[in-house]
């Protein structure tokens, strides 16, 4: 399964593409998507929306797994991940792309074994499971990746069992 994860964010924006099954996964592409923050609000987010079409068009993902946003004291911050997320969310639409989300602790737990793992070591985790010769930096590529993986991970075992359900039912 190809999956992009997404790390939403506006000033930085992390995007993974990751071939992957239950146990591997290869790393197909890594990368950040940066906006100014001097710019206006709608030209980063336009630009932003720009290079996922491209990410979602050059490397033909069957999914795409976002990081659900979580209640922070910085609204501002919320603010402007909720719009990252939406542009994320609005690409995948137009190519009619599923979207899935994974909060924070999901990913941890499926990449390290422990949804309080720190950044550090989801990095070093990505890095081995990947078998990178360097860790992807900065963190929000790191986190992109993650991302991918858990997807990857534990969305076939999701979609098995679904399709499990769905047989049984009939």
């Amino acid at each position: 399964m190809r999956v992009l994860g997404v790390d939403p964010g506006l000033t930085r924006c992390g995007l993974g593409v990751v071939d992957g099954r239950p146990g591997k996964a290869v790393m197909v592409a890594v990368g950040v998507v940066r906006t100014p923050g001097d710019a206006e609000p709608g030209a980063r987010l336009l630009y932003l929306e720009q290079e996922v079409q491209a990410w979602l068009e050059r490397y033909d993902p069957e999914v795409v797994a976002i990081e659900r946003v979580f209640a922070d004291v910085n609204v501002a911050t919320v603010m402007t991940t909720a719009h990252a997320t939406a542009v994320a969310l609005l690409a995948a639409a137009r190519r009619g792309l599923p979207v899935v989300f994974h909060t924070p602790t999901e990913v941890k737990a499926a990449v390290t074994g422990s949804g309080r793992a720190d950044k550090v070591q989801v990095t070093a985790m990505v890095t081995r499971i990947l078998g990178l010769d360097a860790p992807p930096r900065p963190a929000d590529a790191a986190d992109a990746l993650a991302l991918a993986i858990c997807h990857s991970w534990r969305g076939a075992q999701s979609a098995r069992l679904t399709a499990l359900a769905e047989a049984a039912r009939r």
